[in-house]
């Protein structure tokens, strides 16, 4: 028997579903604030995510699925989608015009990390990204978006939305400076990968899960008491806003973003559902990785959310069955068959989901197989309906039933579809 490879998993039955829920409402939910879909190819160059994840990162590091190409091209399955998108952009010279624009895209993803609850080696994105726009009221609407979502999926009770600003090119250095001063004062006490990051980028010392590494830096010094006028004015911007749009937040101090292209707002939408995986959907400002990955000096600030994990929360509700057709059709073999794949055909073109036992089973097991597909309606095709050219039309939910003139099935279950 082959078995799947580790970290990779199989979405059937139930989970199915809920997948197509959370699909659906997130486009639509994209769609009500104007993004336009963003189709991206899963493979990329190398250096694509080298330059705009970074080369010192724990994902270019570690994580990536990157192999070389049989015509020597580096290549990887991609990590994550917001280089990917930055690179189509500048590629098509999507800037020309200048204008602000709004993509959303939806897809696996791809990384080489322990497996372990919440966190697959292949696993669900959706993201969106804004360019062209720099202030703060682009901010708190892409903020929005995300927490709509949670309102949207009902998963609104489970998760609460943190914000934060890490300052910018101009402020930064200093706080660097801060840091490097503290953390050197700990350098004993720092997991390895801290004491690497301590040279490279010592903010994101305050993002490592490390035990040992977390409660050193409880008394860090935090982004929020260094920065420069420009971006208190700008997170000041954002926080009115978000009061405007009435979305509920709590500022977290010690949220950072690892890269220097990223500048003044970050936040991440949390939970405490989902075991150690904190984060439901994480985002920011990143005004430089437009032109680090050779465009022009375009600002742009996203998020990614993981469909996996709005999928596990959606799930403790319960809402949604296995299965959900319209209509069952029960029908018996040289009796009613043929009049009843006309009936399903009937229906189906009506655009109301219908099915049948195709084997023409005995009654009481096609009822017992039009319960398993939770079948609104039940359509009885037996003897005494075939001599009238009548259907007896059963409500599975009131228990009622009606016997109908086959001509007129499709408007009686849309009729009674539209009232529910």
């Amino acid at each position: 028997m082959y078995k799947k490879v580790k970290g990779f998993r199989d979405i059937y039955g139930l989970e199915s579903r809920y997948w197509q829920k959370v699909e659906k409402i997130l486009k639509e939910t994209f769609n009500s604030f104007n993004y336009q879909e963003f189709y991206l190819p899963v493979l990329e160059k190398t250096e694509v995510f080298n330059r705009g994840i970074g080369s010192t990162t724990d994902i270019v590091e570690k994580e990536m699925f990157a192999f070389e190409d049989r015509d020597g091209t580096h290549v990887a399955l991609r990590p994550e989608g917001t280089a990917s998108i930055v690179r189509a952009y500048v590629e098509n010279k999507l800037y020309n015009p200048p204008a602000t624009s709004k993509y959303y895209y939806i897809g696996p993803m791809f990384r080489r990390e322990r497996p372990q609850k919440g966190r697959f080696r292949q696993f669900t994105q959706a993201g969106i990204e804004v360019f062209g726009s720099a202030g703060p009221a682009i901010d708190a609407d892409v903020i929005c978006i995300l927490y709509k979502l949670a309102e949207n999926l009902g998963i609104d009770k489970y998760v609460s939305m943190e914000i934060n600003s890490i300052g910018c090119p101009e402020c930064r250095p200093a706080y660097y400076e801060k840091l490097i001063d503290y953390f050197t004062d700990h350098k004993e006490e720092l997991c390895e990968d801290c004491l690497r990051r301590l040279d490279k980028n010592p903010m994101r010392i305050l993002d490592c899960k490390n035990p040992n590494c977390k409660t050193i830096t409880k008394l860090a010094p935090v982004a929020l008491d260094h920065l420069c006028d420009g971006c208190e004015e700008h997170f000041t911007g954002v926080k009115s806003y978000l009061d405007a749009l009435e979305v509920p937040y709590n500022i977290n101090p010690m949220m950072v973003r690892g890269l220097d292209y990223y500048v003044r707002t970050a936040f991440e939408m949390v939970t405490d559902k989902l075991g150690a995986q904190a984060a439901v959907g994480a985002g920011g400002r990143y005004d430089g990785l437009i032109k680090l990955l050779g465009g022009p000096e375009v600002p742009g600030i996203g998020f990614a959310t993981g469909i996996d994990r709005i999928v596990a929360l959606c799930m403790l509700d319960e809402t949604e069955k296995e299965n959900e057709i319209d209509a069952f059709v029960v029908s018996f073999k040289d009796i009613s068959d043929k009049a009843a794949v006309k009936v399903v055909k009937l229906l189906r073109d009506a655009g109301i989901s219908a099915d049948m036992d195709y084997d023409f089973r005995k009654m009481k097991k096609q009822f017992s197989l039009a319960d398993k597909n939770g079948a609104r309606f039940t359509i009885v095709l037996g003897e005494d309906e075939m001599a009238k050219n009548t259907a007896t039309v059963r409500d599975m939910e009131s228990g009622g039933q009606e016997e109908i003139e086959i001509s007129n099935i499709n408007e009686y279950i849309s009729d009674k579809l539209r009232r529910n």
